[in-house]
């Protein structure tokens, strides 16, 4: 059962944001890849450069951040997880035969619960990503 909206938190916005190390890469894969749609983009705001990532009409996105001086980026458990849910198996199979033709293939996953109706993928820095087909929640 879905949980009403609480006034109690009024964010009207919210942003997943990680730093890498190589930013043009994570543009490659989230962009030209997956096909999210480039939202925003900075250079040189206190020595970082920016990029954000997000899906139509939706006021939530990603960024991704690379500061000058670099950053140790390592990626956390193979378990920890963004997940797409995509009920359209088609456009999965397409984005997956764009993705390959850059250099990122499919992964086994840690969890088998998205083995069934997802494909995992690292991206450049090894987090993973889920195309879930499913219409989730």
């Amino acid at each position: 059962m879905k949980q009403k909206w609480s006034n109690e938190f009024p964010a009207i916005q919210f942003r997943a944001a990680r730093p890498t190390h190589q930013l043009d890469k994570i543009i490659e894969f989230y962009r030209d890849g997956l096909g999210l749609k480039q939202i925003g983009a900075f250079q040189n705001h206190d020595g970082y450069d920016g990029v954000m990532f997000g899906l139509p009409d939706a006021d939530y996105h990603l960024e991704f951040t690379q500061h000058s001086d670099g950053s140790s980026c390592p990626a956390p458990t193979k378990d920890n997880l963004l997940v797409f849910y995509m009920p359209d198996h088609d456009k999965i199979e397409k984005i997956v035969s764009r993705l390959e033709k850059i250099g990122y293939f499919p992964v086994p996953p840690e969890s088998p619960y998205w083995k069934d109706k997802g494909v995992t993928i690292e991206d450049p820095d090894g987090w993973r990503i889920v195309l879930m087909n499913t219409k989730g929640l």
